[in-house]
């Protein structure tokens, strides 16, 4: 059985691929330094898993610390969520971004090549597109990043792209995500961030719920149908089951490939608020406010490769998207 390292493991999206992970046979290990997610989450994996990851509690800038989580196994591949991703905290505390994301990350591989650890896959992002590239976007196409968190995402393919060239027996997908919503379907994992959230459908949820008092769309504007920003929203155990298929296709090849994981299609804001109200008949207060800096009119994915090199699509709609979402908001949390 083969034993899967997941740093991060406890967020949003590492959550749910430990479950996936689970569920299909692998042993895994967490270490994560629970900055933005609570060590309960484990016992939601294992209550819908019906297996527990182990949960090293440890930060990636510790690198005795990582170092020692790999002496104490053996792990045949490392799945790597763990890092800061706010781009407008990015933007006031730069330094810290590029510190925490690539200091961590150096000490992960760092600790993958004492230990002949072979096999990563990378959480990256559609950030690394850039703002001049048109959508939608295609894995060929040159990167850069508008925000620190973005060129973090950017400088970790690089030092991956170059590693595996002077490693060829080693192999990194990196996998350039859209926008990840919804929930597990159970209620019992979700996007909980801690404080006010950055994300679009967490805002949303808690907006419903009465948490907050109202939404702001950040400008209607735009030269999109309905005047508010397009983006390639995609359901989070879609995109958790790209990272087995990521793994399955690292078993039998080496060097660095990028996939992205999306739908390929936009979705403006106002769409997803209207599908949101729809799907779970409730209403949510909104109010439109200015654009907010650094917001694209919109981008999707070309998502063929993936397709044809993986053999994952995404499966669930947004209608899918919107009801697990509010499902998980309204779970009682322990």
């Amino acid at each position: 059985m083969e034993h899967i390292l997941v740093t991060g493991g406890t967020g949003f999206i590492g959550s749910h691929t430990v479950v996936e992970l689970l569920r299909s046979g692998y042993d895994v290990t967490i270490l994560d330094n629970l900055s933005n997610s609570e060590a309960s989450v484990v016992d939601a994996i294992e209550q819908i898993a019906g297996r527990r990851p182990a949960l090293i509690v440890a930060d990636l800038l510790d690198a005795a610390a990582v170092n020692a989580a790999f002496d104490g196994a053996h792990f045949d591949g490392v799945i790597h969520f763990a890092g800061l991703k706010a781009v407008g905290e990015s933007v006031q505390k730069p330094w810290w971004y590029y510190h925490n994301n690539l200091t961590g990350s150096l000490n992960l591989f760092d600790a993958m090549a004492k230990h002949g650890c072979k096999t990563i896959v990378f959480s990256s992002s559609a950030t690394v597109y850039g703002p001049d590239n048109p959508s939608p976007y295609v894995e060929t196409m040159s990167t850069s990043a508008t925000n620190p968190y973005g060129w973090t995402k950017v400088m970790i393919e690089r030092i991956l792209t170059d590693y595996t060239a002077a490693h060829p027996d080693f192999c990194a997908v990196l996998l350039r995500y859209f926008n990840p919503i919804g929930a597990h379907p159970s209620g019992l994992l979700g996007d909980d961030p801690n404080g006010i959230p950055n994300n679009l459908m967490p805002y949303v949820a808690r907006v419903a719920a009465g948490q907050l008092p109202k939404l702001t769309v950040f400008g209607d504007d735009y030269d999109t149908p309905d005047g508010t920003c397009l983006r390639d929203y995609l359901h989070v155990v879609d995109l958790a089951k790209g990272h087995l298929s990521a793994l399955e296709y690292a078993k039998d090849h080496t060097g660095a490939e990028a996939f992205n994981l999306g739908t390929g299609n936009g979705i403006s804001v106002l769409e997803l608020i209207n599908a949101f109200m729809k799907e779970n008949h409730i209403d949510v207060p909104y109010v439109i406010g200015p654009r907010r800096d650094g917001d694209l009119p919109g981008f999707w994915a070309n998502a063929d490769k993936a397709k044809e090199v993986l053999g994952w699509t995404a499966k669930l709609d947004v209608n899918d998207m919107c009801r697990d979402a509010w499902t998980f908001i309204q779970t009682p949390k322990d």
